[in-house]
């Protein structure tokens, strides 16, 4: 199956990645923060495969695009195009997201928010 964000892996970069969230944090909000962690650290898995890293690698990229269906500029609503995409990625490679992974997105979400509910991210656990 042709991955159909193959189109986007030219924007990934992982400087850009950071670059992004360090600016877009709390615009974008937990869960698309937590949902990109989650992929990073899956993608840097040495035992996730490569077809899951090209899906990662897509997904990651469409999110660093900058245009894309939602203008990510635009107050409430600019990131859900891109958490959909996230969500989508996620399920996909689920088989790749340990606890492991899971706790290394927990400790960076700390440290860029701080304290955080449980909660918040709970949903996006759960549909792994």
């Amino acid at each position: 199956m042709k991955n159909p964000f193959n189109k986007y892996g030219r924007q990934y970069s992982e400087a850009k990645l950071w670059a992004k969230i360090a600016r877009f944090a709390k615009q974008a909000g937990i869960k698309t923060v937590y949902s990109v962690l989650l992929l990073y650290y899956a993608f840097r898995r040495r035992e996730t495969p490569l077809w899951a890293k090209n899906i990662i690698f897509g997904v990651l990229g469409y999110f660093l695009a900058p245009i894309d269906g939602i203008p990510d500029l635009t107050p409430i609503i600019g990131y859900t195009d891109d958490l959909g995409v996230l969500t989508f990625g996620l399920v996909t490679i689920a088989a790749f997201v340990n606890d492991k992974v899971r706790a290394q997105a927990r400790l960076k979400l700390k440290n860029w928010f701080g304290h955080f509910d449980e909660n918040d991210i709970a949903e996006i656990d759960q549909k792994l």
